[in-house]
């Protein structure tokens, strides 16, 4: 009787600790909501990007989120946001999450150098799965505007793509040279050669590494060749042979790594964009200012997510480190619930697929509870408040979705330090895809491989 006394009383005492803790854990969320709310503007019209302009001040360097690669209202805000610091700050570049090549033939239809009646007609081009990241009518609607700023006001606003993915795209885009640079189509051939039954499928050629495939010798004398071939070049044609040899050269490494270690794989992809910025930088001069499109795991800073502990840098963190005295400013994104373009798997048909609700105790939960639905969030007000010196969830969804499967799917996240603003829309819509077909001749990529590389791509 006594042990059964005794083991009652426990059960109890468990029960009450239980319950205690729940209250205390509700309080916290309580204390947490209250100061969002007191660091939350509302965001309904383009008006009340006033809050968030004046936040970016005088910085240079300016990195837009995204919680998901197919959300609408992300791409529709950051599009404001983009023209207005054009139009009131002065800036000149728009560096997006996407294949150099693609994004220069966009840059090209910008600058009116390419003959093109619309945008959407530039972007068919836009053929590596998941076309609808970047040939989408939110997109197209940018580079329109673009287009007509830069003939009305004749200034020289440039849009490009940072990612490290376009290998064959880059050579082939090399081998065309034959008419002005015909060493350098060469050498570009060759290498293409030595990936033989490998092209387009990078994935087959990162597993043959392991019995020791490899072209990188191949990639580094072409590269060495169109460096010291355009050295002194300083116009934006020179600038794009050079880039998509270096595209190559990285891409191979990255492939190369990324069967063997999931973190460098990540470093050497960010890395290569952060270097892409800086090379644009100098191109564009010493007035040039940035806008950077990319996910959330790649603008916010990864020293304030679990991304550090795994050996993750990312190009927020890099942007910050190397020009925090010319001015960064990061701004997440965030939902509720929605939903969002995604794929089942690599390379599946692209469908509306629902966001369900956010768990309990992540960013995203309490960020719900805060008014109103849609919002900014001024972090850098409450960066020094010890309630948001916290780390929870925030939710990070790829190309490659399963709603079912949520829990893989947050970012240990300490928010007021990982971003300097958060736009945060409770319920979303999916984006527009536009129909592209693909190029006659050309394969679509294989996926890349490694957590945070399903996640984000």
């Amino acid at each position: 009787m006594k042990t059964m006394l005794y083991t009652m009383a426990c059960l109890v005492s468990a029960v009450q600790a239980c319950q205690t803790e729940s209250v205390e854990r509700q309080q916290k969320d309580e204390s947490v909501v209250a100061a969002l709310q007191q660091a939350t503007r509302p965001l309904q019209t383009e008006q009340d990007l006033d809050r968030v302009l004046a936040d970016i001040g005088n910085a240079r360097y300016v990195l837009l989120g995204e919680a998901s690669h197919g959300t609408a209202e992300f791409y529709q805000w950051r599009a404001a946001i983009t023209q207005r610091l054009i139009q009131e700050k002065g800036f000149t570049l728009v560096l997006v999450e996407g294949d150099w090549p693609d994004a220069y033939a966009l840059n090209q239809y910008v600058q009116g150098q390419r003959t093109a009646e619309r945008a959407s007609d530039v972007l068919q081009a836009f053929d590596r799965w998941p076309t609808w990241m970047w040939a989408n009518t939110e997109i197209a609607q940018l580079a329109d505007w673009m287009r007509t700023y830069t003939t009305q006001t004749n200034r020289n606003v440039a849009f490009y793509g940072l990612d490290v993915y376009s290998l064959w795209e880059s050579l082939e885009q090399l081998t065309s040279q034959q008419a002005t640079d015909p060493q350098t189509a060469e050498l570009a051939r060759q290498a293409l050669q030595c990936f033989g039954g490998y092209r387009g499928d990078e994935q087959a050629y990162a597993v043959a590494t392991l019995q020791g495939t490899r072209c990188n010798d191949a990639l580094t004398l072409l590269l060495n060749h169109v460096q010291t071939r355009y050295a002194n070049a300083t116009d934006t044609a020179s600038f794009n042979l050079v880039q998509n040899a270096l595209v190559a050269v990285n891409a191979e490494q990255y492939y190369y790594t990324m069967v063997r270690d999931d973190a460098e794989s990540w470093n050497i992809r960010d890395r290569h964009m952060a270097a892409t910025l800086d090379r644009l930088t100098q191109l564009h001069g010493r007035d040039s200012k940035v806008i950077i499109w990319a996910h959330n795991t790649h603008v916010g800073d990864a020293r304030y997510t679990d991304m550090a502990q795994s050996g993750m840098v990312n190009l927020g963190q890099l942007v910050r480190e190397s020009h925090a005295g010319e001015g960064v400013y990061i701004l997440g994104f965030g939902t509720y619930q929605g939903e969002v373009i995604a794929g089942d798997y690599w390379g599946a048909t692209p469908e509306r697929m629902p966001v369900p609700a956010s768990p309990d105790g992540t960013w995203d939960a309490l960020l719900h509870q805060v008014s109103p639905a849609t919002k900014f969030v001024r972090l850098i007000q409450v960066r020094t408040d010890s309630l948001l010196a916290q780390t929870r969830g925030q939710r990070a969804i790829g190309v490659v979705y399963n709603p079912s499967a949520e829990a893989g799917n947050y970012v240990p996240t300490r928010l007021a330090e990982r971003y300097d603003g958060l736009i945060f829309i409770d319920r979303t819509q999916a984006l527009s895809p536009l129909s592209v077909q693909n190029q006659a001749g050309k394969e679509p990529g294989k996926a890349p491989v490694g957590a945070y590389a399903l996640i984000n791509d």
